[in-house]
């Protein structure tokens, strides 16, 4: 079979091989299964909710909320950073007659999946008592459109993209909070309709977002319930610092 000679040459593709030193990629894509009416939240698996970084305002450990019976004995992955902003992970047995602690230390998390079939019940875990990722039924794996860029990385912003439920429409943000400053503030804004199609935007010259810092998609629903998807697209570039 011949080669493909526009693969050869696509830096992203090159990147996903493991042929570029020093530069990775990350895919982050979110859904609200209903966003209320009026309402403002982060693209996440938690209807009209902004997602609550204060919980990891100390690092610690997560929760395992106890799981339907059927989850029992299944085994979800999570993946986030640790408390100097490394890239950390930890695997859950579920629990059908109580909680599930977590051992290892983390400072954010950005994803989880059952690593052994799909779950018949939203999955949950909590940090501090506060929920901070969930798998919803049958799904298997968060849908979360928020990110934290590793330390000693430089992500770069390379495309988004957002949909909305037919016979709806919302505004949105792209909000970042750069590692150093108290709050976030607005980095991109888009607005999308269902009857419109997709929102789609490629970034001329990517945006840079420095290690440590916060990425969160929030929408707000104008008229009619909606199910909103969001998705972004980042290479992490190694900076050493």
């Amino acid at each position: 079979m011949a080669k493909s000679h526009y693969l050869e040459g696509h830096l992203g593709f090159n990147i996903a091989r493991g042929l570029v030193k020093g530069a990775d990629f990350i895919h982050k894509f979110g859904a609200v299964p209903a966003m209320s009416q009026s309402q403002t939240g982060t693209v996440w698996d938690k209807n009209d909710t902004i997602y609550p970084w204060s919980a990891f305002d100390t690092a610690g450990i997560l929760v395992a909320a106890q799981a339907n019976v059927s989850d029992n004995g299944k085994t979800v992955t999570v993946f986030g950073l640790d408390a100097d902003y490394l890239p950390i992970s930890e695997e859950f047995t579920l629990s059908g007659t109580g909680t599930v602690n977590g051992t290892k230390i983390f400072k954010r998390v950005y994803r989880a999946y059952m690593s052994d079939g799909s779950n018949v019940a939203d999955v949950s875990f909590s940090r501090g008592g506060t929920e901070i990722l969930r798998i919803t039924a049958g799904k298997s794996q968060t849908q979360m459109a928020i990110y934290t860029v590793p330390a000693g990385y430089t992500a770069y912003m390379m495309k988004g993209t957002a949909t909305c439920q037919a016979g709806a429409d919302a505004t949105g943000d792209m909000f970042i909070r750069y590692y150093g400053q108290s709050s976030f503030r607005v980095g991109h804004s888009f607005e999308v309709a269902g009857t419109g199609g997709q929102y789609l935007y490629e970034f001329a010259s990517p945006i840079p977002i420095p290690g440590k810092s916060d990425i969160d998609i929030r929408t707000s629903v104008r008229s009619n319930n909606a199910r909103i998807t969001a998705a972004f697209d980042i290479i992490l570039v190694e900076t050493g610092v």
